[in-house]
Protein backbone atom coordinates (compact mmCIF):
# COMPACT_ATOMS: atom_id res chain seq x y z
CA UNK A 1 0.00 0.00 0.00
CA UNK A 2 1.38 3.19 -0.78
CA UNK A 3 0.70 7.07 0.05
CA UNK A 4 1.85 10.92 0.54
CA UNK A 5 2.76 13.24 3.24
CA UNK A 6 3.59 16.46 3.42
CA UNK A 7 7.34 17.55 4.90
CA UNK A 8 6.22 18.81 7.94
CA UNK A 9 3.79 16.02 9.29
CA UNK A 10 6.38 13.25 7.76
CA UNK A 11 3.70 11.13 8.12
CA UNK A 12 2.20 11.61 11.35
CA UNK A 13 -1.57 10.95 12.18
CA UNK A 14 -3.06 14.06 12.14
CA UNK A 15 -5.13 13.13 15.33
CA UNK A 16 -1.91 12.15 17.08
CA UNK A 17 -2.26 13.76 20.04
CA UNK A 18 -6.58 12.30 20.32
CA UNK A 19 -5.06 9.19 19.79
CA UNK A 20 -2.58 9.40 22.41
CA UNK A 21 -5.00 10.65 24.86
CA UNK A 22 -7.13 7.45 24.26
CA UNK A 23 -4.11 5.18 24.87
CA UNK A 24 -3.49 6.89 28.09
CA UNK A 25 -6.83 6.72 29.62
CA UNK A 26 -6.70 3.19 28.97
CA UNK A 27 -2.79 2.45 30.58
CA UNK A 28 -3.15 1.23 34.31
CA UNK A 29 0.70 0.81 34.44
CA UNK A 30 1.75 4.56 35.06
CA UNK A 31 2.82 5.58 38.18
CA UNK A 32 1.25 8.45 40.48
CA UNK A 33 4.06 10.13 40.15
CA UNK A 34 4.14 10.61 36.68
CA UNK A 35 0.51 11.94 36.60
CA UNK A 36 1.57 15.33 35.91
CA UNK A 37 3.35 14.22 33.28
CA UNK A 38 1.06 12.09 31.74
CA UNK A 39 -1.44 15.14 31.87
CA UNK A 40 1.09 17.12 29.63
CA UNK A 41 1.10 14.19 27.21
CA UNK A 42 -2.56 13.98 27.29
CA UNK A 43 -2.69 18.30 26.31
CA UNK A 44 0.18 17.79 23.04
CA UNK A 45 1.83 20.47 25.84
CA UNK A 46 5.79 20.02 25.94
CA UNK A 47 7.41 18.33 28.66
CA UNK A 48 9.49 21.09 31.17
CA UNK A 49 13.21 20.61 31.86
CA UNK A 50 12.93 19.34 35.18
CA UNK A 51 10.28 16.88 34.14
CA UNK A 52 12.50 15.68 31.33
CA UNK A 53 14.81 15.46 33.98
CA UNK A 54 12.35 13.29 36.05
CA UNK A 55 11.92 10.90 33.61
CA UNK A 56 15.79 10.23 33.28
CA UNK A 57 16.15 9.33 37.18
CA UNK A 58 12.64 7.52 37.05
CA UNK A 59 13.78 3.95 38.34
CA UNK A 60 11.41 2.22 36.73
CA UNK A 61 12.81 2.17 33.15
CA UNK A 62 9.56 -0.06 31.73
CA UNK A 63 7.46 2.35 32.84
CA UNK A 64 9.39 5.39 30.96
CA UNK A 65 9.44 3.10 27.64
CA UNK A 66 5.37 2.41 27.69
CA UNK A 67 4.85 6.14 27.87
CA UNK A 68 7.46 6.69 24.71
CA UNK A 69 5.77 3.82 22.84
CA UNK A 70 2.22 5.26 23.29
CA UNK A 71 3.43 8.00 21.88
CA UNK A 72 5.12 5.96 19.00
CA UNK A 73 1.76 4.67 18.36
CA UNK A 74 -0.39 7.31 18.77
CA UNK A 75 1.74 9.00 15.84
CA UNK A 76 2.24 5.47 13.23
CA UNK A 77 0.85 2.23 14.80
CA UNK A 78 2.84 -0.42 14.63
CA UNK A 79 4.56 0.99 11.28
CA UNK A 80 8.25 1.20 11.18
CA UNK A 81 10.52 3.04 8.59
CA UNK A 82 13.17 2.34 6.78
CA UNK A 83 14.57 3.33 3.31
CA UNK A 84 17.30 2.00 1.06
CA UNK A 85 20.48 3.86 1.29
CA UNK A 86 24.26 3.67 1.04
CA UNK A 87 26.58 5.25 2.98
CA UNK A 88 29.67 6.76 1.35
CA UNK A 89 32.54 8.76 2.26
CA UNK A 90 34.10 11.89 0.29
CA UNK A 91 37.01 12.28 2.54
CA UNK A 92 39.08 10.88 6.00
CA UNK A 93 41.05 13.76 5.74
CA UNK A 94 40.33 16.52 8.12
CA UNK A 95 42.05 19.16 9.43
CA UNK A 96 40.29 18.50 13.56
CA UNK A 97 41.33 15.98 15.55
CA UNK A 98 38.75 14.97 17.78
CA UNK A 99 38.98 12.95 20.71
CA UNK A 100 35.75 10.47 20.11
CA UNK A 101 36.71 10.05 16.30
CA UNK A 102 38.77 7.33 15.10
CA UNK A 103 37.63 7.78 11.84
CA UNK A 104 40.02 10.98 10.93
CA UNK A 105 43.83 10.89 8.96
CA UNK A 106 46.01 13.57 8.26
CA UNK A 107 46.80 13.96 4.79
CA UNK A 108 50.30 12.03 5.25
CA UNK A 109 48.51 8.57 6.56
CA UNK A 110 48.57 5.92 4.62
CA UNK A 111 45.72 5.12 4.79
CA UNK A 112 44.04 8.51 4.13
CA UNK A 113 42.16 8.80 1.26
CA UNK A 114 40.12 11.81 -1.00
CA UNK A 115 37.63 10.81 -4.26
CA UNK A 116 37.15 13.08 -6.55
CA UNK A 117 33.75 12.70 -8.15
CA UNK A 118 34.46 10.44 -10.87
CA UNK A 119 35.67 8.13 -7.95
CA UNK A 120 32.60 8.62 -6.13
CA UNK A 121 30.16 7.72 -8.86
CA UNK A 122 32.20 4.75 -9.84
CA UNK A 123 31.56 3.40 -5.54
CA UNK A 124 27.84 4.10 -6.38
CA UNK A 125 27.10 2.55 -9.44
CA UNK A 126 27.00 -1.10 -8.09
CA UNK A 127 23.74 0.15 -6.23
CA UNK A 128 22.50 2.66 -8.59
CA UNK A 129 19.44 0.88 -9.16
CA UNK A 130 18.31 -0.70 -5.28
CA UNK A 131 19.31 2.80 -3.28
CA UNK A 132 17.22 6.07 -3.17
CA UNK A 133 19.15 7.90 -1.05
CA UNK A 134 23.17 8.49 -0.32
CA UNK A 135 24.10 9.47 2.55
CA UNK A 136 27.73 11.65 2.66
CA UNK A 137 29.76 13.06 4.85
CA UNK A 138 33.37 13.20 5.65
CA UNK A 139 36.74 14.98 7.37
CA UNK A 140 37.30 18.72 6.93
CA UNK A 141 39.64 18.70 3.98
CA UNK A 142 41.91 21.88 4.09
CA UNK A 143 41.48 22.48 0.52
CA UNK A 144 38.59 21.93 -0.96
CA UNK A 145 35.97 25.08 -0.83
CA UNK A 146 32.70 25.04 -2.60
CA UNK A 147 33.27 24.43 -6.28
CA UNK A 148 34.32 20.96 -5.28
CA UNK A 149 31.39 19.93 -3.84
CA UNK A 150 29.43 21.73 -5.96
CA UNK A 151 31.34 19.77 -9.03
CA UNK A 152 30.00 16.44 -7.11
CA UNK A 153 26.66 16.84 -6.41
CA UNK A 154 26.03 17.80 -9.69
CA UNK A 155 27.63 15.03 -11.11
CA UNK A 156 25.69 12.77 -9.04
CA UNK A 157 22.61 13.93 -9.50
CA UNK A 158 23.36 14.12 -13.71
CA UNK A 159 24.17 10.63 -12.94
CA UNK A 160 21.83 9.19 -10.80
CA UNK A 161 18.98 11.80 -10.96
CA UNK A 162 16.13 9.59 -8.57
CA UNK A 163 18.76 9.06 -5.64
CA UNK A 164 18.52 11.58 -2.95
CA UNK A 165 21.67 13.14 -1.55
CA UNK A 166 21.96 13.70 2.08
CA UNK A 167 24.90 15.05 2.65
CA UNK A 168 27.68 17.44 4.90
CA UNK A 169 27.26 17.95 8.79
CA UNK A 170 26.96 21.38 10.15
CA UNK A 171 30.61 21.40 10.65
CA UNK A 172 31.44 20.61 7.39
CA UNK A 173 29.32 23.49 6.38
CA UNK A 174 30.45 25.71 8.55
CA UNK A 175 34.54 24.78 7.07
CA UNK A 176 33.63 24.77 3.02
CA UNK A 177 31.85 27.96 4.34
CA UNK A 178 35.16 29.21 5.37
CA UNK A 179 37.41 28.22 3.18
CA UNK A 180 35.23 29.47 0.15
CA UNK A 181 34.90 33.33 2.03
CA UNK A 182 30.87 32.67 2.28
CA UNK A 183 28.18 32.53 4.65
CA UNK A 184 26.89 29.44 5.62
CA UNK A 185 23.65 30.12 4.10
CA UNK A 186 24.87 30.95 0.70
CA UNK A 187 26.74 28.10 1.00
CA UNK A 188 23.99 25.98 1.33
CA UNK A 189 21.92 28.00 -1.41
CA UNK A 190 24.61 27.01 -3.70
CA UNK A 191 24.69 23.52 -2.78
CA UNK A 192 21.01 22.92 -2.95
CA UNK A 193 21.28 24.00 -6.24
CA UNK A 194 24.04 22.05 -7.63
CA UNK A 195 21.84 18.70 -6.25
CA UNK A 196 22.15 18.40 -1.89
CA UNK A 197 18.83 17.95 -0.97
CA UNK A 198 19.01 17.54 2.60
CA UNK A 199 21.63 17.16 5.99
CA UNK A 200 22.17 14.35 8.02
CA UNK A 201 22.54 16.26 11.40
CA UNK A 202 26.20 14.94 12.70
CA UNK A 203 28.03 16.41 14.42
CA UNK A 204 25.22 18.06 16.86
CA UNK A 205 27.41 15.84 20.12
CA UNK A 206 26.32 17.63 23.19
CA UNK A 207 24.79 21.12 22.49
CA UNK A 208 26.53 22.21 25.68
CA UNK A 209 30.09 24.06 25.12
CA UNK A 210 31.93 23.00 27.94
CA UNK A 211 31.63 19.17 26.32
CA UNK A 212 32.80 20.52 23.56
CA UNK A 213 35.82 21.98 24.36
CA UNK A 214 36.62 18.29 25.82
CA UNK A 215 35.47 16.35 23.29
CA UNK A 216 35.74 18.08 19.75
CA UNK A 217 37.55 21.09 20.39
CA UNK A 218 38.08 23.64 17.22
CA UNK A 219 34.93 22.44 15.98
CA UNK A 220 31.36 24.29 15.49
CA UNK A 221 30.45 25.52 18.75
CA UNK A 222 26.45 24.94 19.92
CA UNK A 223 25.19 28.10 18.72
CA UNK A 224 26.61 27.71 15.41
CA UNK A 225 24.90 24.07 15.21
CA UNK A 226 21.86 25.74 15.58
CA UNK A 227 22.38 28.48 13.50
CA UNK A 228 23.52 26.20 10.45
CA UNK A 229 20.40 23.90 10.66
CA UNK A 230 18.55 27.17 11.09
CA UNK A 231 19.52 28.54 7.78
CA UNK A 232 18.95 25.17 6.33
CA UNK A 233 15.44 25.35 7.12
CA UNK A 234 15.17 29.04 6.00
CA UNK A 235 15.87 28.14 2.49
CA UNK A 236 13.62 24.69 2.66
CA UNK A 237 16.05 22.01 3.27
CA UNK A 238 15.43 19.49 5.69
CA UNK A 239 17.72 18.10 7.92
CA UNK A 240 17.68 15.44 10.76
CA UNK A 241 19.00 16.22 14.61
CA UNK A 242 21.54 13.94 16.41
CA UNK A 243 22.83 13.59 20.08
CA UNK A 244 26.27 11.90 20.96
CA UNK A 245 25.88 10.77 24.43
CA UNK A 246 27.77 8.42 27.05
CA UNK A 247 30.88 10.53 26.72
CA UNK A 248 31.87 13.15 29.89
CA UNK A 249 28.35 14.77 29.56
CA UNK A 250 25.80 14.87 32.67
CA UNK A 251 22.02 13.62 32.25
CA UNK A 252 21.12 17.54 32.95
CA UNK A 253 23.40 18.41 29.56
CA UNK A 254 21.39 15.73 27.74
CA UNK A 255 17.70 17.03 28.49
CA UNK A 256 18.94 20.88 28.02
CA UNK A 257 20.26 19.70 24.62
CA UNK A 258 16.68 18.05 23.65
CA UNK A 259 15.45 21.42 24.95
CA UNK A 260 17.77 23.03 22.43
CA UNK A 261 16.46 21.10 19.14
CA UNK A 262 12.90 21.11 20.43
CA UNK A 263 13.45 25.28 20.55
CA UNK A 264 14.48 25.19 16.78
CA UNK A 265 12.10 23.24 16.38
CA UNK A 266 9.44 25.26 17.22
CA UNK A 267 10.87 28.13 15.40
CA UNK A 268 11.11 26.31 11.92
CA UNK A 269 9.63 23.21 11.78
CA UNK A 270 12.68 21.52 9.45
CA UNK A 271 13.57 18.67 11.91
CA UNK A 272 12.41 15.13 10.27
CA UNK A 273 14.22 12.72 12.33
CA UNK A 274 16.30 12.82 16.01
CA UNK A 275 18.99 10.09 15.83
CA UNK A 276 20.76 9.33 19.09
CA UNK A 277 23.53 7.51 19.31
CA UNK A 278 26.23 6.52 21.98
CA UNK A 279 29.77 6.77 21.92
CA UNK A 280 31.46 3.91 20.79
CA UNK A 281 35.48 4.02 22.53
CA UNK A 282 37.27 1.75 20.00
CA UNK A 283 40.18 3.36 18.26
CA UNK A 284 39.72 7.02 19.97
CA UNK A 285 41.18 8.39 22.43
CA UNK A 286 38.77 9.62 25.04
CA UNK A 287 39.33 7.38 28.00
CA UNK A 288 37.40 9.68 30.31
CA UNK A 289 33.97 8.49 28.73
CA UNK A 290 31.48 7.01 30.82
CA UNK A 291 29.87 4.58 28.16
CA UNK A 292 26.64 4.05 27.66
CA UNK A 293 24.99 0.54 28.84
CA UNK A 294 21.90 -0.78 26.83
CA UNK A 295 19.42 -0.01 29.57
CA UNK A 296 20.77 3.56 28.83
CA UNK A 297 20.53 3.59 25.39
CA UNK A 298 17.04 2.44 25.48
CA UNK A 299 16.15 5.09 28.11
CA UNK A 300 18.07 8.21 26.09
CA UNK A 301 15.95 6.72 23.21
CA UNK A 302 12.50 6.79 25.47
CA UNK A 303 13.46 10.28 26.72
CA UNK A 304 14.02 11.59 23.49
CA UNK A 305 10.29 10.85 22.35
CA UNK A 306 8.98 11.75 24.99
CA UNK A 307 10.55 15.05 24.75
CA UNK A 308 10.65 15.67 21.62
CA UNK A 309 7.21 15.84 20.88
CA UNK A 310 7.58 18.43 17.75
CA UNK A 311 9.91 16.51 15.76
CA UNK A 312 8.54 13.54 13.97
CA UNK A 313 10.74 10.45 13.77
CA UNK A 314 12.99 9.05 16.34
CA UNK A 315 15.78 6.75 14.78
CA UNK A 316 17.08 3.51 16.20
CA UNK A 317 20.76 3.50 14.57
CA UNK A 318 21.83 0.36 14.07
CA UNK A 319 25.08 1.28 12.37
CA UNK A 320 25.73 2.30 15.86
CA UNK A 321 23.70 0.66 18.72
CA UNK A 322 23.19 -3.04 16.44
CA UNK A 323 20.32 -4.89 15.35
CA UNK A 324 19.33 -6.63 18.74
CA UNK A 325 19.32 -3.51 20.68
CA UNK A 326 17.40 -1.78 17.68
CA UNK A 327 14.75 -3.87 17.76
CA UNK A 328 14.29 -3.16 21.29
CA UNK A 329 14.32 0.58 20.57
CA UNK A 330 11.25 -0.05 18.11
CA UNK A 331 9.11 -0.78 21.55
CA UNK A 332 10.94 2.39 23.25
CA UNK A 333 9.60 4.91 21.17
CA UNK A 334 11.91 4.33 18.45
CA UNK A 335 9.97 4.19 15.08
CA UNK A 336 12.58 4.57 12.42
CA UNK A 337 15.17 1.57 11.66
CA UNK A 338 17.95 3.46 8.85
CA UNK A 339 18.23 1.43 6.06
CA UNK A 340 20.22 -0.87 4.09
CA UNK A 341 22.88 0.65 4.73
CA UNK A 342 25.44 -1.15 1.67
CA UNK A 343 28.58 1.05 3.59
CA UNK A 344 29.43 2.28 6.21
CA UNK A 345 32.67 3.43 7.63
CA UNK A 346 32.37 5.87 10.46
CA UNK A 347 30.90 3.43 13.07
CA UNK A 348 32.62 0.70 12.24
CA UNK A 349 36.00 2.69 12.53
CA UNK A 350 34.63 3.01 15.76
CA UNK A 351 33.86 0.23 16.72
CA UNK A 352 30.40 -1.33 15.76
CA UNK A 353 29.56 -4.74 14.37
CA UNK A 354 26.73 -4.24 12.50
CA UNK A 355 25.80 -6.19 9.78
CA UNK A 356 25.79 -3.69 6.14
CA UNK A 357 24.24 -4.36 3.04
CA UNK A 358 21.27 -5.60 4.49
CA UNK A 359 19.05 -6.67 0.98
CA UNK A 360 15.34 -4.96 1.32
CA UNK A 361 13.61 -8.43 2.20
CA UNK A 362 16.25 -9.10 4.90
CA UNK A 363 15.33 -5.54 6.48
CA UNK A 364 11.84 -5.93 6.01
CA UNK A 365 11.87 -9.34 7.91
CA UNK A 366 13.66 -8.24 10.49
CA UNK A 367 10.88 -5.63 11.40
CA UNK A 368 8.34 -8.21 10.94
CA UNK A 369 10.25 -10.12 13.31
CA UNK A 370 10.03 -7.68 15.73
CA UNK A 371 6.09 -7.14 15.40
CA UNK A 372 6.16 -4.19 13.36
CA UNK A 373 4.58 -3.59 9.90
CA UNK A 374 7.99 -3.05 7.34
CA UNK A 375 7.14 1.04 5.40
CA UNK A 376 9.89 1.96 2.76
CA UNK A 377 10.09 5.24 2.94
CA UNK A 378 12.04 7.95 1.04
CA UNK A 379 14.48 10.47 2.80
CA UNK A 380 12.15 13.23 3.52
CA UNK A 381 9.12 11.19 4.36
CA UNK A 382 6.81 12.15 2.15
CA UNK A 383 6.07 8.99 0.25
CA UNK A 384 5.54 5.43 1.75
CA UNK A 385 5.17 2.37 0.97
CA UNK A 386 4.08 -0.56 3.42
CA UNK A 387 4.49 -3.89 3.36
CA UNK A 388 2.03 -6.26 4.70
CA UNK A 389 2.98 -10.05 6.27
CA UNK A 390 0.79 -11.29 3.21
CA UNK A 391 3.05 -9.48 0.61
CA UNK A 392 5.41 -11.80 -1.20
CA UNK A 393 8.82 -10.33 -1.60
CA UNK A 394 12.34 -12.06 -3.50
CA UNK A 395 15.65 -10.64 -2.22
CA UNK A 396 16.28 -10.97 -6.07
CA UNK A 397 13.47 -8.75 -7.22
CA UNK A 398 14.16 -4.90 -6.84
CA UNK A 399 10.99 -3.26 -6.03
CA UNK A 400 10.13 0.23 -6.97
CA UNK A 401 11.92 3.39 -6.06
CA UNK A 402 9.56 5.72 -3.76
CA UNK A 403 10.32 8.22 -6.21
CA UNK A 404 8.55 6.11 -8.96
CA UNK A 405 5.86 4.31 -6.74
CA UNK A 406 2.03 5.98 -7.81
CA UNK A 407 0.69 8.89 -5.77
Amino acid sequence: MNWISDIESCGVHDDWIHRLDVLLTSSQSISSSLDDIVDSLRNGEHLTFDQGLRLWNHTNLSEVAHLANMCKVARYGNHVFFNSNLHVNQTNICTLACKFCAFRRGPKAKDAYALDADEFVHRIIPFEHIIDELHTVGGLHPDWDVTYYEHLFSSLKLRFPHIHIKSLSAVEIKHIAEVSGISPRALLSRLMRAGLDSLPGGGAEILDDDVRNVICYGKEGSDEYISIHRDAHSIGMPTNCTMLFGTIETPTQRISHLCRLRELQNETQGFQCFVPYPYLPDNSRLPEAQLASANEVLRVISVSRLMLDNIPHIKAYRMNIGDWLSEIALHHGADDFDGTVGHEEIMHEAGSNAILGYSKSELIKFIHDSNGIPVQRNSIYTKFNRFDDDDHYESTIVLPLLSEAGD
